[in-house]
C-alpha cells in the first residue's frame, strides 16, 4: 500500500514518501493542528491481518513512547485510520551513520561525541527496561544537534535479565509473549552479540556489544567483524577478535581501545555492565586527551549539511525523546533555505584578525586585509563579486557599522574614525589607542574597548565626535586587565562585553541605568545578542549559543555548540541572520617546533615532537629547557624538558593562563606568572615538580616576572600602571609586597633582563617613537645606553656578558659589550634572519628564545612547515545565509 500526497490520516496530511523503514513505509506529513512537519510510519494494509506483526508494531510504539531523551527520536502520536495503523514521529534532518561511514572514518572528536551520546541514550532506554536489539549505523541519525537513536522495532521490554527501577517498570507494558519462535534471531548479523546469534536470552549487555562494534567502525572506518559468508561472519563474532585499533587507526587513544574491547567481550559478564559506564569512560577519554593515549580536543558539534531524504527514510523505527514541549509543539523546522558559500580574497590579499563586520541588514561586509599597498579597510556588497578598498583607511583595524549601515567605524593612527559606505575621506571622532572592538548604538553613541590596560575598561563617544568618556573600570581585585568587544544592546540600556583576566575570559553585561556588571558566561568571549533571543559567543575555536532574556539580562538553559573551526573566535552576525567567519587556522596559534640554531641561522630539531610552544628558556647549566605550551584559547601550562634524556615534566596544572617561565639563578626553581590568585602576579615552583607554587608578588597591577639578579635576591618585573603604561619594577622577595619602580615614565618600558654580573639591566622602551633596546646601570645611579639603532626588542645577554642579542622582526641582532672601565656597546650587527616566532601569543610578550652557555647556539621556535601544522592566514571568509533558521532549530527558546 502506498499513500499519495494529500492523503489524510486523522489530522495528518501526507506530503511525500520518504522510503521504507523497517516493517513500515515512512512519509513526510503535515500536522494540521499544530502546523508542524512530522514523519508518519505506517503498517501496510496487506500486513494488517498478521497478528504477530501488528503486535510487534504496537509494541514498538509502547517502547518508544516510554522513553524521553535528547538523543532518542521523539514519538508524537499513535493512531489508526481504517485498516492503517501509524506512528507519528519527529521529522529529523541529517544523515545516517551508515551513509556517513561511506566517506570514511569519523574524526576522533566527532566519533567520541557521537559515541557518548548513543551510550547515554541506550542507558536511558535500559534504565526503563527497553533493550534495542538492533543497534547499527543504519539506526543512528547524525543531526546538527548530535546523534539520534532510531528504530526500536525489535525492542524488547526487559524481564528478569534487567533490573530497571520497579516504579518505572510498573508503568511499562509487559511483554505478553515471545513474538518469535524459540531460538529465532532478531537483528543485523554484523552487530549481534554471541548470545543473540545463538537465539539465547538477551539483556542490556547485548546492546553494549553492538555499541562496541559501532564505535569501532566509527573510529576506524572498518567493521569489527567481517566474513565472506554468513557462516564465516558468525564464526568471526563467536570466536574471533577485531584487528587492534592501534593497527587500523594508530592515533586512536589506548583508553578507547580498552572501552571497545570490553564492550566486545564474548562473555556478557565481562562486558561493561551498563551503557552509562561506557558513556562515562568515553567522557573521560575526551576530557583527558593525551593522557588517554592521544591528544583529543573538546568535542565539538559537527558541521554537516542536512540530507532530508536520509532522515525520514530512516525514520524507520523512531525512538522517543526530546523536550516534553516537543510532544505538543514539535521540533522547530527550517522555514527558510540556509545557504553557505565562501568569499575568496584576492591572491594578493591576506585577511587581518580583528577586522570583520557585517552591516545590520546583512547587505555589506567590511573587512581588513593587507596587500602590497599595505593594510586597508575593504567594503564588499554580498551580492557583488569584488571588494573595494576605502580611501584614507591605511592601517585600519576593527571595523564596525552604524545602525543604519551608512557609515563604517574603524581605528587607525591612534584615532577612532568613520567613513561613509558611499566613499569620501574618513572623519576623526576622537583620540584612541588601538581598538579591541566597538559598537555603534541606536542613541548615536559609540562604545569601544582599547588595548589600554590601565584602570579604564570601556569608553564611549558621540558618533559625531568629541572627547571619549570612561564607561567601565577594571576590577583589579578580580584580576581584570581588559574590557573589550562591546555590543550595545537594542534600546541602548545595556552593553554586552568581554572581560579578560588572568583566569580566562567571560561574557558580561553592563546595565547603563544602574552601572552594575554581572557575568553571563564563564570561559567565553565575543558575546553577541541576536534577534532570535539568543546570546552567541565563542569558546575554544567554536561558536555556541544559549537563550538570552534581553529584558532581564539573563541567560537560561545549556549552551549548544553550533559552528566549529572559527579562527581567533572571530565572527559577525547581521540582523537578517547572515553569519560570516574566516577560514583557516587561528592566527597567532600555530603548531610550532623547537630548534637549535647556530650563529649563521642553520637549524636542527631540538625535539621531534611539535606542539604549541612559547617562551623557551635554558637552565643556567644549559641541561634543561623550560617553556609554556598553549592548552586552548589564551591558557598556557609550563613544562620542563631534560635535554639529554628527552623526558618532559609538567609543572603547572591551573585552569587559566600560567606562563612566562624563567629560571631561578641556581636552576632549582622556575618563576612564572599567573592569574590563579585573581590578580596577575608572579609565582615560583620547584623545577623538579616536587612542591607547590609559592606566590612572590602581591601587586594591585598586572605584574609579570622577567629576570632574576645573579645572586637571586632581586626579581625584575614589568607592570602595567595607570598613567605611565608599562613600567619596570624590582622586588626583593624576602621583603614581599609591591615592587619598587625602577623605570617609570610616560612611555612603555618592559622586557627587563639582568646582565650575568648583575650590574646592568637591558630593557625595551618606546620613548623614541618606536621600540628600541636600552641598558641602564643597576641599581644605579648611572647612565643609559641605546643598543639597537633601527628598532628592536627582546634583549638577551650572552652568558659571558660580552654580547647583547635582540630581535628586530625576523632578524636576530648582536652588539658587543665592554664593561672593563665603563659600559661601552659596539654597533649592532645582523647574526641571521629567519621567520622564527618573535614573541609569545599573549599580552606579556617576553623572551621567546635563548642562547646556550657557550654562546654558540640559540633555542628558537618556528611554525611547523606543511599543510597540517602550518598556521595559514585565512584567505577566504565563510558566509551562511539565513543562519537564524539553524540557530532556532538547534537552540529553542521559550
Amino acid at each position: 500500500m502506498s499513500l499519495s500526497p494529500g492523503t489524510k490520516l486523522g489530522p495528518y496530511q501526507i506530503i511525500a514518501p520518504l522510503g521504507a523503514g523497517g516493517m513500515g513505509e515512512v512519509y513526510k506529513a503535515q500536522d494540521t493542528r499544530l502546523e508542524r512537519t512530522v514523519a508518519i510510519k505506517i503498517l501496510p494494509s496487506h500486513l494488517s491481518d498478521d497478528a504477530e506483526l501488528r503486535e510487534r508494531f504496537e509494541r514498538e510504539a509502547r517502547a518508544v513512547s516510554s522513553l524521553n531523551h535528547p538523543h532518542i527520536c521523539t514519538l508524537h502520536d499513535i493512531g489508526r485510520e481504517g485498516d492503517v495503523a501509524f506512528l507519528v514521529m519527529e521529522h529529523i534532518e541529517g544523515e545516517t551513520l551508515a551513509e556517513r561511514l561511506k566517506k570514511g572514518p569519523l574524526p576522533l572528536t566527532e566519533g567520541l561525541r557521537y559515541a557518548g551520546e548513543i551510550a547515554d541514550a541506550l542507558d536511558k532506554a535500559h534504565r526503563q527496561g527497553v533493550v534495542h536489539r538492533d543497534l547499527k549505523p543504519g539506526n543512528i541519525m547524525l543531526t546538527r544537534s548530535g546523534a539520534k537513536l532510531l528504530d526500536f522495532g525489535l525492542a524488547k521490554v526487559a524481564g528478569s535479565a534487567s533490573t530497571p527501577d520497579v516504579a518505572t517498570l510498573s508503568s511499562l507494558p509487559t511483554e505478553q509473549k515471545s513474538l518469535t519462535a524459540a531460538g529465532a534471531i532478531l537483528g543485523t548479523f554484523q552487530y549481534m552479540a554471541p548470545e543473540q546469534l545463538e537465539g539465547g536470552d538477551i539483556d542490556a549487555r547485548t546492546d553494549i556489544f553492538a555499541l562496541g562494534a559501532v564505535i569501532y567502525e566509527m573510529v576506524t572506518g572498518k567493521k569489527a567483524f567481517e566474513g565472506k559468508s554468513q557462516a564465516s561472519l558468525i564464526g568471526a563474532i563467536m570466536t574471533g577478535e577485531p584487528p587492534p585499533m592501534s593497527e587500523v587507526q594508530p592515533l586512536s587513544p589506548a583508553g578507547l581501545e580498552h572501552v571497545i574491547k570490553t564492550c566486545l567481550s564474548k562473555d556478557p559478564d565481562k562486558r561493561w555492565q551498563s551503557a552509562g559506564d561506557v558513556a562515562r569512560e568515553l567522557e573521560w577519554i575526551a576530557g583527558t586527551g593525551s593522557q588517554a593515549g592521544v591528544a583529543v580536543s573538546v568535542a565539538r558539534a559537527p558541521r554537516r549539511e542536512p540530507l532530508a531524504w536520509g532522515v525520514a527514510g530512516l525514520m524507520a523505527g523512531v525512538v522517543a525523546t526530546a523536550l516534553a514541549a516537543s510532544i505538543f509543539f514539535g521540533s522547530p523546522t527550517v522555514s527558510k533555505h540556509v545557504a553557505r558559500f565562501a568569499i575568496q580574497l584576492a591572491a594578493s590579499e591576506t585577511w587581518v584578525p580583528g577586522g570583520l563586520a557585517l552591516s545590520p541588514e546583512g547587505s555589506r561586509l567590511a573587512y581588513i586585509a593587507t596587500s602590497e599597498n599595505g593594510q586597508r579597510l575593504y567594503l564588499r556588497r554580498i551580492d557583488q563579486l569584488e571588494a573595494t578598498p576605502l580611501q584614507g583607511t591605511d592601517g585600519a583595524t576593527s571595523p564596525f557599522f552604524a545602525p543604519d549601515g551608512r557609515w563604517v567605524g574603524f581605528a587607525a593612527d591612534n584615532k577612532l574614525q568613520k567613513v561613509s559606505v558611499d566613499g569620501g575621506l574618513p572623519l576623526t571622532l576622537c583620540d584612541s589607542p588601538p581598538l579591541r572592538g566597538a559598537s555603534w548604538g541606536e542613541d548615536d553613541v559609540i562604545v569601544f574597548g582599547t588595548t589600554n590596560t590601565m584602570e579604564e575598561g570601556l569608553f564611549q563617544v558621540p558618533a559625531g565626535g568629541g572627547t571619549a568618556q570612561v564607561l567601565t573600570r577594571l576590577n583589579s581585585d578580580e584580576g581584570e586587565f581588559s574590557h573589550r568587544w562591546p555590543q550595545v544592546l537594542p534600546g541602548g540600556k545595556a552593553v554586552l562585553f568581554t572581560i579578560r583576566k588572568g583566569r580566562g575570559d567571560s561574557v558580561a553585561v553592563l546595565s547603563r541605568q544602574t552601572g552594575e556588571i554581572h557575568t553571563l558566561i564563564e570561559n567565553g568571549l565575543q558575546g553577541r545578542y541576536v534577534s532570535t533571543g539568543h546570546l552567541v559567543y565563542a569558546q575554544a575555536g567554536q561558536l555556541l549559543a544559549v537563550p538570552f532574556d534581553i529584558g532581564r539580562l539573563q541567560v537560561s538553559g545549556d549552551p549548544v555548540p553550533l559552528v566549529e573551526d572559527v579562527p581567533n573566535e572571530e565572527f559577525s552576525v547581521s540582523g537578517d541572520g547572515t553569519l560570516v567567519y574566516p577560514s583557516g587556522l587561528p592566527a597567532g596559534d600555530p603548531e610550532t617546533e623547537l630548534l637549535w640554531v647556530d650563529r649563521h641561522g642553520a637549524a636542527r630539531p631540538l625535539t621531534d615532537k611539535p606542539g604549541r610552544y612559547s617562551e623557551s628558556r635554558l637552565s643556567p647549566d644549559g641541561r634543561r629547557l623550560v617553556f609554556s605550551i598553549l592548552r586552548q584559547g589564551f591558557d598556557y601550562d609550563i613544562w620542563v624538558l631534560e635535554l639529554a634524556r628527552g623526558t618532559v615534566t609538567r609543572l603547572t596544572f591551573g585552569e587559566g593562563n600560567e606562563s612566562v617561565p624563567i629560571w631561578t639563578p641556581d636552576g632549582k626553581g622556575v618563576t612564572f606568572s599567573s592569574g590563579r590568585s585573581g590578580r596577575w602576579n608572579s609565582f615560583s615552583v620547584p623545577a623538579d615538580g616536587s612542591g607547590e607554587a609559592v606566590q612572590l608578588t602581591e601587586s594591585q597591577f598586572i605584574t609579570t616576572a622577567a629576570s632574576w639578579s645573579p645572586d637571586g635576591k632581586v626579581l625584575a618585573v614589568q607592570q602595567l600602571r595607570p598613567g605611565t603604561g608599562m613600567d619596570i619594577g624590582v622586588l626583593r622577595p624576602e621583603e614581599g609586597g609591591e615592587p619598587d619602580i625602577f623605570i617609570g615614565t610616560p612611555f612603555n618600558e618592559g622586557q627587563p633582563i639582568f646582565s650575568p654580573d648583575g650590574r646592568w639591566l637591558a630593557y625595551t622602551s618606546d620613548e623614541s617613537g618606536q621600540e628600541e633596546v636600552y641598558v641602564r646601570a643597576f641599581p644605579g645611579p648611572g647612565g643609559k645606553w641605546q643598543i639597537s639603532t633601527e628598532g628592536g626588542g627582546n634583549p638577551l645577554w650572552a652568558r659571558n656578558g660580552r654580547e647583547l642579542f635582540y630581535r628586530n622582526g625576523e632578524k636576530v641582532m648582536v652588539a658587543g659589550v665592554s664593561t672593563d672601565a665603563e659600559f661601552s656597546p659596539s654597533a649592532p650587527a645582523l647574526l641571521f634572519e629567519q621567520p622564527f616566532v618573535l614573541r609569545a601569543f599573549h599580552v606579556q610578550e617576553l623572551l621567546n628564545y635563548d642562547v646556550t652557555p657557550d654562546g654558540r647556539e640559540f633555542v628558537m621556535i618556528r611554525p611547523v612547515e606543511g599543510d597540517e601544522g602550518e598556521s595559514v592566514p585565512p584567505t577566504e571568509l565563510h558566509v551562511v545565509l539565513n543562519w537564524f533558521e539553524e540557530l532556532k532549530a538547534r537552540v529553542p527558546t521559550e
